[in-house]
């Protein structure tokens, strides 16, 4: 079965707003776990707009699930993710300023940057995952670097999936089979959501975990935290 981590990012930013501790983004995660969240997962930015580093090392103690820290590979998020020692970090190629993760690594002009980073995470005893579309080379240079995942970029699947499944699905089945050809386990996040998530895990072999935030949250204002999460564990179910 496919695991889901719930991101978290937005409840601190809906924190951030107003300032405070509400909502409190500590309880949070300890309520997604305990309404049967598999994992959760934080993003924390230079900035701090939304989960602070401060709130990374207040969730270690907290998470029984997995943790999963993810976000740019400068010096101050390295330092950070070895303090923690998550369960799994992912890296993105995100810039400080990106509003969102909107692609990903292209790992052959990359591929040192990479390899140290991953190495310096593997001396720590951490899983890696490095955030990636769906170009097949791409993907078997990931290999190269000692990841040992790579997290699909989905925004392009959830953008055509209303035009048509079938065709939105096809590259990333091919970048699947691909990362499962060079020994990758695979991962997927970006805009899933309760209408596509489940043709998408039914149709991605060997898909270990998805990570989900701002649909999920924005679910739960009409549906509640706990029924939210409840609805996209049973899409993950085979």
């Amino acid at each position: 079965m496919t695991r889901l981590s719930v991101n978290i990012n937005k409840i601190a930013t809906l924190r951030n707003a107003r300032g405070g501790n509400i909502p409190n983004v500590t309880k949070a995660a300890i309520d997604c776990q305990r309404f049967g969240a598999q994992g959760i997962t934080v993003h924390p930015r230079p900035d701090q707009r939304h989960i602070r580093y401060q709130d990374v090392i207040d969730l270690k103690p907290l998470v029984n699930t997995e943790f999963n820290i993810e976000g740019y590979p400068g010096k101050d998020f390295i330092d950070l993710v070895l303090e923690i020692v998550p369960d799994q970090v992912t890296l993105v190629p995100d810039p400080p300023e990106a509003l969102t993760s909107n692609a990903g690594w292209d790992t052959i002009n990359n591929m040192d940057f990479l390899r140290k980073t991953i190495q310096t995470f593997h001396e720590k005893g951490i899983r890696t995952s490095i955030f990636i579309d769906t170009n097949t080379e791409n993907i078997r240079y990931a290999s190269e670097t000692g990841t040992d995942r790579i997290e699909l970029y989905t925004e392009p699947f959830a953008e055509n999936y209303p035009l048509g499944p079938e065709e939105a699905i096809a590259p990333f089945i091919r970048a699947a089979d691909a990362a499962m050809e060079v020994g990758l386990d695979i991962n997927a996040g970006h805009d899933l959501n309760l209408e596509n998530l489940g043709f998408f895990a039914r149709a991605i072999p060997g898909l270990k975990e998805v990570s989900i935030g701002h649909a999920l949250i924005a679910d739960a204002l009409y549906f509640g935290l706990e029924n939210t999460i409840r609805l996209y564990r049973r899409l993950l179910i085979p």
